[in-house]
């Protein structure tokens, strides 16, 4: 009988973890790591869109080429997220010299550290290990989560989390449903909101129907620590890494969507913000029906409400503002392709929200006040609302422009221009 591990919650503020591999393992735990503060420092000869993102905010180091016994040198963790067996234990050996511990994806018997199930619910972290026994994991998981929540979902099924390495596949859970031929299980796709950043400002519904899914199709800007609660099996297919042009690549997805569940997978299209809110998820729901696939579309917390109110700016307010208008700001006001009447925006006297903006600022705001808006209207960007890096730039409509390339702020961020900004001062 083997000994029974040791639980232990590692402190990594400040220190070097290296993980080992860029592709969709790496994807899904390496938001946890960030988020406990750890020094990442990420080897892989290629790297996901979704942490190339984060190798471009800063947030971890990355060596483009493949391990060398080096890489460990002051590390205090490595986790190995490769598939190739025998790279994986080139670099296992080379911590276990150095008495490192090591987490494998590949093979949870040869590492010398689990990654646990767990459930989050505020501050409270939770993790859960088996005795080797996954879908024992789970089972506890959910049942504390339920506890924590302190009510179910609205079908009466507890929202689940994150299973262990190794966990047993979707199609051999208790729970999982199915269809009526042969016993084989409808598929079926969930059109389903992230929202702005925050993983717990998910709706319940959209949580319980991701830890459901059999494959997840996520948006660049989907809450990192969403992913890293997937269960171990789940096929994560990273729709900013699609390679075609913009409209080829909406083609290529909605053929995933479809493909996945004609095949009969339980499908998750995960998306930041809200899947209608330039989302394009009524194009894949369309998809969908001409295929004959049942969708279920979750709302989520859209960004153009959610930043502003996470700046304390609140996009009505008795007195200040009777409306609000939401725009993507993606295509320039003198474009030929803009949808957008800028000029008709600028007489408006309620608040202004641009999604998408950024690189079309100065355009957007010299448009606003040719058209009449003043040039003195409060106006302030929020980059990453909700999240531990959440900035605030406040300004005003004729400086902002300026003010946002001063301050190096980068997308995603939602621009907001009018009198609420500045209504909740002091």
């Amino acid at each position: 009988m083997s000994a029974s591990p040791y639980p232990l919650g590692l402190r990594l503020d400040g220190r070097r973890v290296v993980v080992v591999g860029g592709g969709a393992v790496a994807t899904r735990r390496v938001p946890a790591l960030l988020d406990a503060g750890a020094d990442v420092l990420l080897v892989a000869p290629e790297l996901t869109p979704a942490l190339q993102a984060r190798v471009d905010a800063g947030r971890l180091h990355w060596v483009p080429r493949r391990f060398v016994p080096e890489d460990l040198d002051g590390a205090w963790l490595v986790q190995v997220a490769i598939d190739d067996q025998m790279a994986a234990a080139a670099v296992s050996a080379v911590a276990a010299e150095r008495r490192i511990f090591c987490v494998r994806a590949d093979d949870r018997t040869a590492a010398t550290a689990w990654t646990p199930a767990v459930t989050r619910h505020g501050p409270v972290t939770v993790a859960v290990l088996g005795g080797g026994d996954p879908r024992r994991a789970m089972t506890v998981r959910d049942a504390i989560r339920d506890l924590l929540a302190a009510r179910l979902a609205p079908d009466g099924v507890a929202p689940g989390g994150v299973a262990p390495d190794g966990v047993a596949s979707a199609q051999d859970r208790p729970d999982a449903p199915t269809g009526t031929s042969g016993g084989r299980r409808a598929g079926r796709v969930s059109l389903v909101g992230a929202g702005p950043g925050d993983p717990e400002l998910i709706t319940v519904r959209g949580w319980r129907l991701l830890t459901e899914a059999d494959v997840v199709v996520a948006d660049r800007l989907v809450p990192g620590l969403l992913l890293d609660e997937l269960r171990a099996d789940v096929e994560l297919v990273d729709a900013s890494k699609i390679p075609y042009g913009p409209s080829r690549a909406q083609e290529e997805i909605n053929r995933i969507l479809v493909d996945r569940a004609l095949a009969g997978a339980v499908v998750v299209r995960l998306k930041g913000g809200d899947p209608y809110v330039f989302g394009r998820g009524g194009e894949e729901l369309l998809a969908c029906a001409e295929a004959g696939v049942p969708v279920t579309v979750v709302p989520g917390v859209t960004s153009s409400i959610a930043a502003p109110a996470a700046a304390g700016i609140p996009v009505t307010h008795r007195g200040v503002a009777h409306e609000f208008t939401v725009v993507s700001g993606h295509v320039a006001p003198d474009s030929p392709a803009s949808l957008v009447r800028w000029d008709a925006l600028a007489g408006l006297r309620g608040t202004l929200v641009i999604l998408m903006g950024l690189k079309n600022l100065a355009a957007i705001t010299a448009t606003l006040i040719a058209h009449g808006r003043s040039p003195q209207t409060p106006a302030a960007v929020v980059q990453e609302a909700t999240t531990g890096t959440q900035r605030v730039l406040r300004s005003t409509l004729g400086a902002v422009a300026a003010d946002l390339l001063a301050a190096d702020l980068r997308p995603p961020a939602v621009v907001v221009v009018g009198d609420v900004v500045d209504a909740l001062d002091a």
